[in-house]
């Protein structure tokens, strides 16, 4: 049977569920292949090999802060945001999505609250670029 690409996989999730674009599915996508290769790389820098490829929850929640800072800079929250993704939860319930689609696979272990009250938004992607003192804006 012929794989079937990202964007058609997807077709069936974003008319099940119409909170959160394409654009916030691809994004979550690309933090998984981010955090995998950053968990490699920290494997072989600490020459502790890793056990497989199944990533955390927690392990994704830091890859998807890490990776959205580097491509949106302070544009991050608004760009997120656009997409619909407005909290940690949120991220849970695209991978969940996509889980139940499957495009994605899960172990026993993983949960949609995995993703619960992993960071708050407004401290990880505006907090960075205040300058000192200034007002948080809330």
């Amino acid at each position: 049977m012929p794989a079937v690409d990202f964007d058609t996989a997807l077709e069936p999730v974003l008319e099940r569920d119409t909170r959160y674009s394409r654009g916030a599915y691809h994004f979550v996508r690309d933090a998984l292949d981010f955090t995998r290769d950053a968990l490699q790389n920290e494997a072989i820098a600490t020459v502790a090999p890793r056990k497989g490829q199944h990533i955390t929850g927690q392990e994704l929640l830091d890859g998807v802060r890490r990776l959205a800072l580097n491509q949106f800079g302070p544009m991050t929250h608004c760009v997120l945001e656009e997409w619909g993704i407005r909290s940690c939860a949120d991220i849970g319930e695209i991978v969940f999505n996509m889980i139940e689609a499957q495009i994605l696979s899960k172990t026993d272990d993983d949960r949609r609250e995995d993703f619960h009250g992993g960071y708050d938004f407004d401290e990880a992607f505006r907090r960075p670029f205040q300058r000192q003192g200034a007002p948080t804006g809330k």
